[in-house]
């Protein structure tokens, strides 16, 4: 290890929106199990300006609590949650350094695309992750250890890349990633067989209701009872399901039952049981010809973060609330199909992932609309966008809704914006049986006001998800690969780790309309948007494609830092 040095530079986020350029951290030396890698190329993801403001209180900085031995992470010095200052970036390219002497699948020199979430090292409430409670990519070095990269499956994060593409494309394949698991995700069409099922009814329910429903969608393993009126015994009694009644359901453990099913219209009761719905969980809401009549407080953020779900029906039959539940996520057929906040990054990705969607004898007959409130974001959407449109035969739509108003409604819409009052909006604008995708991550504990009347007579479903799987990963790689895919039309600028944080910041302020590409080893370099290259670095811009970021001009940016 002659050549790696004692200490680097590396961005460390130290507490709650306190980012520092920390030019002096050591680097760690592999143990016996783990590996060391420099880090080729990092991209910065609205993911980062997340933990960037919750810091501790992030899902993902917790404390590992399953799926490994403590005494393992005792010996990970790259393993820092809670209020350990960490290091933020995921969406990353290493190469292999140094590894232990304990190391079986991994040598020196090795190039690899980093999947970021260990799904199998449970927190409290989500999993493990590179750039959260590990530390990530937004440094010259990072430690990594192969009793955590690697899954039950015996499968690793470190993904093998060849040298064909620049690390930029190979790293944004993680973004790309995250959206394609956004579509490619499947849904729980039944109850949960093992599961645990709560049923509050302040109505008369009859046998025949919950017959139906078991026989469809099957049974789950118990039942918990609560009668929020004077309601009668419960028909499930007599349906061979244990069955053991509670109180009231303020004194129930929160985040427990799998499946919640609610006969009634209280608004207020509707709100209590949101707390109890268990990660993965399903809200059943059985109006019986009621109303709930008012906007209804709902744990949107969790949607998101924890996959709750959320269905109803304006009649007695829970049953056909179950039928509202798609499959899948993805894009049906001549699906109108509405990105809010399209001229961003990852907007950016939605809408060209939708336009090619007809590619091959794909999707047919899709439209894509495409909103954002900064018409510049929009007009450098506009210019990757519409020719792909044109070529692909699909009808594409920018608009800027204080400018213009749009009188469709939308079979699909997809939810750039953390901001709940626009997945309130989307409820309005959606139409009959569509799907709102809450792809921007709000807060965990975050709720919003729901007109659920509505989102139950239009048999409307939520859908989200958090960060993206292995498959997703290698499809996407695969993708950029053969050449279907160019990952580097994302691209809006470049920085070495100074002008790293002023990029975080650009992410926060929206005032970059793409990605920006951290490239450690370049000293020195500060933030650089690609329409400054000409001037700024004009060997650099030289090497553009029409205003687009290429391996070329990555790899005439790495030989002037390495020849500097």
């Amino acid at each position: 290890m002659a050549n790696i040095p004692e200490t680097q530079y590396a961005v460390q986020l130290v507490g709650p929106d306190e980012l520092v350029l920390n030019k002096s951290k050591e680097v760690f030396r592999p143990g016996r199990h783990q590996i060391l890698c420099r880090v080729e190329v990092v991209g910065l993801c609205f993911s980062d300006l997340k933990l960037l403001k919750q810091f501790s209180s992030h899902v993902r900085k917790s404390e590992i609590v399953s799926g490994i031995d403590p005494e393992i992470l005792e010996e990970i010095p790259s393993y820092v949650p809670g209020q350990k200052p960490t290091v933020p970036g995921h969406e990353t390219v290493v190469r292999i350094e140094a590894v232990g002497p304990g190391v079986e699948g991994f040598k020196p020199g090795g190039r690899f695309l980093v999947q970021t979430d260990y799904r199998w090292l449970a927190t409290g409430s989500s999993n493990g992750a590179f750039g959260y409670n590990f530390e990530g990519a937004l440094q010259e070095y990072v430690l990594m250890d192969e009793r955590v990269i690697t899954s039950p499956a015996g499968e690793s994060t470190l993904i093998p890349v060849s040298e064909e593409l620049s690390g930029s494309a190979i790293a944004l394949v993680e973004p790309w990633a995250c959206v394609e698991d956004a579509y490619a995700s499947s849904e729980r069409t039944t109850l949960k067989s093992d599961g645990q099922m709560l049923i509050a009814a302040d109505t008369e329910v009859t046998k025949d209701a919950f017959r139906n429903l078991f026989n469809r969608y099957g049974k789950p393993a118990e039942i918990t009872w609560v009668a929020v009126g004077a309601v009668r015994e419960p028909p499930v009694l007599k349906l061979d399901v244990p069955v053991k009644k509670g109180a009231n359901i303020s004194g129930l453990t929160d985040f427990t039952y799998d499946d919640i099913i609610y006969f009634g219209s209280s608004a207020e009761t509707v709100e209590a049981l949101f707390a109890k719905v268990a990660a993965g969980g399903l809200l059943n809401i059985v109006l019986c010809g009621g109303k709930l009549g008012q906007d209804v407080v709902t744990m949107v953020g969790r949607v998101h973060y924890g996959r709750i779900r959320i269905v109803g029906t304006t009649g007695t039959e829970p049953a056909d609330s179950m039928e509202v539940i798609p499959e899948a996520d993805e894009i049906r057929a001549g699906d109108r199909i509405n990105v809010i906040g399209a001229g961003g990054p990852m907007g950016t990705m939605h809408v060209i992932r939708n336009i090619l969607l007809n590619r091959d004898g794909g999707i047919e007959g899709v439209s894509v609309f495409a909103g954002d409130l900064d018409d510049t974001r929009l007009d450098i959407l506009t210019r990757i966008a519409a020719p792909l449109a044109e070529k692909n035969g699909v009808e594409y739509k920018p608009y800027n809704p204080t400018k213009e108003k749009i009188a469709a409604s939308f079979d699909y819409t997809v939810l750039m914006v953390p901001v709940p009052d626009l997945v309130a909006a989307s409820v309005h604008s959606a139409a009959e049986r569509g799907l709102i995708n809450i792809f921007a991550g709000i807060g965990a504990t975050v709720t919003g006001k729901i007109d659920l009347d509505s989102y139950i007579e239009k048999k409307l479903y939520f859908i989200g998800t958090s960060g993206s799987t292995l498959d997703d990963m290698k499809r996407m790689l695969a993708e950029a690969e053969s050449g279907r895919l160019d990952t580097n039309v994302s691209v809006a600028a470049i920085s070495g780790l100074e002008g790293a944080t002023e990029g975080i910041r650009a992410v926060e302020s929206r005032s970059i309309a793409g990605k920006i590409i951290v490239y450690p080893c370049c000293r020195g370099l500060g933030l650089v948007m690609l329409e400054e290259l000409s001037e700024k670095m004009p060997e650099v811009g030289g090497c553009l494609n029409n205003g687009l970021w290429t391996k070329k001009a990555e790899q005439k940016l790495l030989g002037m830092y390495q020849n500097s």
